[in-house]
């Protein structure tokens, strides 16, 4: 359900686009003539016919409904019109009643114009009123793209060898085999669009395009990777291209490219890009896209467990939620007012039907109030529900701490729990050295003593044996209190690790400290040599790495450690916390108030930063 509305979004998107980009504003003008040409054409134009054609392009542009209908009549009722231009006409009707949203009209209307346009050999009206009717809703396959018009349009726009709306054509097929699930259809026309050639008027297209691919691998294909590609391509095309560098374009590519980093699960990245977004200015929605970073970066800081930040952006979300809301409903008065006052300054200028007018001003009024209550109404429902929904959110964060209060004291038990064993180490230690060891000695001064009452060799071998044992006994005791020794501390002891490990050739590991002449606390030092020889460990089990790193920098407020390796890396979706023991070592880090990122990837080999604050 969710990718089908995904996929109404773009077939909505791009119809949208091609209404707004490639209609009848261009019969005449093309896309790069100014506004204020135009306005001087106008009034270089003597003839009243000519002059009202020109004047309905022009309000055409400017998406002036009222203004387009009012020269639609002039041209209707008092002028007479050639043929070919009553082609023109009708299209221009279709197109009104499609930005009206009156569907059935707009397509009766661009029927008639494509009908007529063929009678009258106007090419160029016949393939703009079959773009249109190529976009109309084909009952009969439930889609929004209708294929015997989209054939149509391919042929005639072979025939008349006109290579702009055979591009049309390519983007709109793409579209209609999108709706369908058809998606490595739709890739593949997409893609003969982008390879070919293309010029300024029609390469918007282009750039949706790259949108419309974006959006497909993203939320129908599921490949973060591929939707990356084609925003970021997206963005070089904008980048090169001044008509597009618009704040809007850049704006929803950052947006859409964090959103994929995020799917991707590369957090840190995804935020760089909200940023990127929220840093655009002069947007013309500025307050609603504000809202959208806000809401994207709530989720983005819950997911990376910040949660300070996710409240904190979350609030600014409701805040900018509110003043959206505030300005709809002023929209709203304002439009309800206007409308009232423009219906009573008719009635002003009609002075002959005063008393019919009055009447029928007096039931409009009633209308209006009646609506304005009752959007009123549906506004102050609409805020109410807005204001119980928050309150929920409110609701869950607390339940979000309350857990996060748990889990730190499941981490305390669990911490507690590792320092008895660490101490019951220690005793065993101490106990093998200091009574085991001691008893050793004394046995070997006993059997000094039988040295004139036994041959000398047999006194040498004698002798020999109680060394060795007495070795193996301080070699148990220093194994069972190897790591972070009282006297040697952390330094010294990831040192021997690592020689110890390098010895054997099979993987090098280097040592490189900053800042850590003094001591830590002795428990902190333990916790960390675990940390630092699980995730070591790991490296040895699964990393197939030749060369390893362990870099240490005492900040003086936070001790940072960084572990590298150029091993075969690992791609982090298809790897859980639970396993390689990255779950214990997260529990470790999270207790001591620290944060750990794993940035790998296939072949790239692992980075593991951890930042733990003294």
């Amino acid at each position: 359900m969710i990718k089908r509305l995904i996929k109404i979004a773009i077939v909505t998107c791009s119809m949208s686009f091609c209404f707004a980009q490639n209609d009848s504003t261009y019969y005449y003008f093309d896309n790069t003539t100014p506004l204020v040409q135009l306005e001087q054409k106008l009034k270089n134009l003597k003839d009243t016919k000519e002059q009202a054609f020109f004047k309905l392009i022009y309000f055409s542009r400017l998406r002036e409904i009222d203004s387009m209908r009012n020269y639609l009549n002039i041209l209707k009722n008092k002028h007479t019109i050639a043929n070919q231009k009553k082609s023109k006409l009708l299209y221009f009707e279709g197109f009104l009643h499609k930005i009206t949203n009156n569907d059935s009209l707009f397509f009766k209307k661009s029927n008639e114009a494509y009908q007529l346009s063929l009678h009258a050999k106007d090419s160029l009206t016949t393939l703009y009123s079959l773009s249109a009717l190529a976009q109309s809703y084909d009952y009969n396959d439930d889609n929004y793209y209708n294929i015997n018009y989209l054939n149509a349009l391919r042929d005639k726009s072979t025939t008349y060898n006109n290579s702009y709306f055979q591009k049309i054509h390519l983007f709109l097929l793409g579209n209609y085999y999108l709706f369908r699930d058809q998606t490595s259809n739709s890739i593949k026309h997409f893609n003969q669009l982008l390879h070919s050639k293309f010029t300024k008027k029609d390469s918007t297209y282009i750039l949706y395009t790259y949108s419309n691919l974006g959006v497909l691998y993203e939320t129908v294909i599921e490949n973060s990777d591929s939707a990356i590609y084609y925003y970021k391509k997206k963005l070089d095309f904008i980048n090169k291209s001044p008509a597009h560098a618009t704040p809007e374009n850049y704006f929803n590519t950052y947006l859409n490219i964090a959103t994929s980093y995020k799917s991707k699960g590369k957090l840190i990245t995804a935020k760089n890009f909200y940023m990127k977004a929220d840093s655009v200015k002069s947007l013309s929605n500025a307050v609603f896209n504000k809202s959208l970073i806000k809401e994207n970066l709530a989720a983005l800081y819950e997911q990376m467990n910040d949660f300070e930040l996710a409240y904190k952006n979350l609030k600014e979300y409701n805040l900018l939620s509110d003043s959206l809301k505030t300005e709809e409903q002023h929209i709203a008065v304002a439009k309800i007012k206007e409308q009232y006052d423009n219906q009573r300054l008719r009635a002003d200028h009609l002075e002959s039907e005063a008393k019919r007018k009055q009447n029928q001003n007096l039931l409009i009024a009633s209308l209006f109030v009646l609506l304005f209550g009752s959007i009123t109404a549906f506004l102050i429902n609409k805020n109410t529900k807005r204001k119980q929904l928050l309150a929920e959110q409110e609701q869950e964060i607390q339940k979000q701490k309350v857990s996060t209060l748990l889990k730190e004291q499941e981490l305390s038990s669990i911490d507690a729990m590792i320092a008895g064993q660490e101490k019951e180490r220690q005793r065993i230690a101490n106990d093998l050295h200091d009574d085991l060891g001691g008893l050793m000695a004394t046995v070997k001064l006993h059997f000094n003593s039988l040295k004139e009452k036994q041959s000398e060799d047999l006194f040498d071998r004698t002798n020999a044996l109680l060394d060795q044992a007495y070795q193996k006994v301080r070699s148990i005791a220093h194994a069972k209190n190897s790591g972070v020794i009282a006297k040697q501390g952390l330094l010294k002891a990831i040192h021997e690790m690592a020689n110890k490990i390098s010895a054997l050739n099979k993987i090098q590991i280097e040592v490189a400290d900053h800042g850590l002449e003094n001591r830590l606390e002795n428990s902190l030092e333990l916790t960390i040599f675990r940390i630092i020889q699980e995730l070591t460990t790991n490296i040895i089990k699964h990393a197939q790495a030749t060369q390893a790193t362990i870099s240490l920098t005492n900040h003086e407020d936070s001790l940072n450690i960084m572990i590298e390796d150029n091993g075969i890396g690992f791609n982090q979706k298809n790897i859980s916390k639970k396993g390689m023991g990255i779950h214990s070592i997260d529990k470790r880090v999270e207790h001591l108030e620290g944060k750990m990122t794993i940035e790998s990837e296939k072949n790239q080999g692992t980075t593991i930063i951890i930042d733990i604050p003294l």
